[in-house]
């Protein structure tokens, strides 16, 4: 199969792709998050597909993505109070609730579960291919699991070229993580995975949210996608370094001068002048580091290194998610600086 990157400028493109969909294929689609590997969610059939082509665990429950805040009364039996004031704040946008499912999507899924994971993504291109294709999209991430989250579609064509028909370029993502996972299924709200919708701006809204804690999320059934598997990883050996900058960046170096082929995730503005280092945004540029994450993981796996040092920001605000992903993608090896 020849897989084919078509610009979502042209609105034509966007019909072949919806019309790809409805026949029961996959295509990648952009979103303001990362690109999504797509197909019907009503279609357990094209879904499976999902997960041969990724090769993702069947446990591993899915996000719906719908095009209109309504569309969620055909898959919920119990829309909670709070639904309304987060929807209309937040999406589109990327915010995933969790709600009771009433059964209407199949159960690979929501892997079995009695809820369902529903988000409006905030990309002009996905609203217009879920209208035209007139189902509502399950769509992980478009890579193979457990390597970097694609914000680009030629990390997308890298990962699984050959494997899909086509990849809808919308350009790159600007958020550049996965959207922030919040369970309204029970009181009081729990996050289950940090995204770009912060604790805090939950918080402000709804008054008491709850985090799912990052040592006990790696359960034997997990409500969310990112809480059981290794996520995000490169192929080298990665370590996360918890400290100061100064102390940080210090460290590095040090490894780095010990061994020549070990290689960096720095912030701008405390990279040491090394080619095996990679920079993703300065150290209070949050947004930025967001943006650019997975992008520097990706080029890090290119140089093939022994191993990988990532610095990384204080675990507040959007802070917390880019800690959430650097951790999983060192599977929790901490070090402490």
């Amino acid at each position: 199969m020849e897989t084919i990157i078509l610009s979502a400028d042209n609105p034509h493109n966007i019909e072949i792709c919806a019309e790809s969909i409805a026949s029961g294929d996959l295509v990648a689609i952009p979103t303001e998050t990362v690109y999504g590997l797509a197909a019907n969610a009503c279609d357990a059939s094209a879904v499976s597909k999902i997960f041969q082509t990724k090769g993702r665990q069947p446990d591993n429950p899915l996000i719906v993505h719908i095009a209109e805040p309504a569309q969620v009364e055909r898959f919920v039996s119990d829309i909670p109070e709070t639904f309304k004031t987060l929807s209309e704040k937040f999406w589109p946008g990327p915010l995933t609730l969790i709600m009771k499912s009433n059964g209407s999507i199949p159960d690979n899924v929501t892997a079995g579960l009695t809820t369902v994971a529903i988000r409006m993504p905030n990309h002009p291109a996905t609203l217009a291919l879920i209208h035209k294709s007139n189902c509502p999209i399950a769509a992980p991430s478009a890579n193979l699991s457990g390597s970097p989250s694609p914000t680009r579609a030629i990390h997308v064509k890298h990962d699984l070229d050959g494997k899909i028909p086509y990849i809808l370029d919308g350009g790159d993502c600007h958020v550049g993580l996965e959207s922030t996972v919040l369970d309204i299924s029970e009181y009081p709200p729990r996050i289950l995975r940090p995204g770009g919708v912060t604790h805090d701006e939950l918080t402000v809204l709804l008054g008491t949210v709850a985090i799912e804690n990052d040592s006990t999320s790696a359960i034997d059934k997990p409500r969310s996608p990112g809480m059981k598997y290794r996520h995000y990883a490169p192929k080298a050996p990665m370590f996360a370094l918890a400290g100061a900058p100064d102390a940080t960046a210090c460290y590095i170096k040090s490894q780095i001068d010990t061994d020549p082929r070990a290689a960096a995730l720095m912030f701008d503005d405390y990279a040491i002048d090394h080619t095996h280092v990679v920079t993703f945004g300065a150290h209070h540029d949050l947004c930025v580091q967001a943006a650019n994450l997975f992008d520097a993981l990706r080029q890090l796996d290119a140089l093939s290194p022994s191993q990988i040092f990532a610095q990384m920001p204080p675990a507040t605000g959007l802070g917390y998610a880019i800690t959430n992903r650097i951790k999983k993608a060192s599977g929790n090896h901490i070090i402490e600086c």
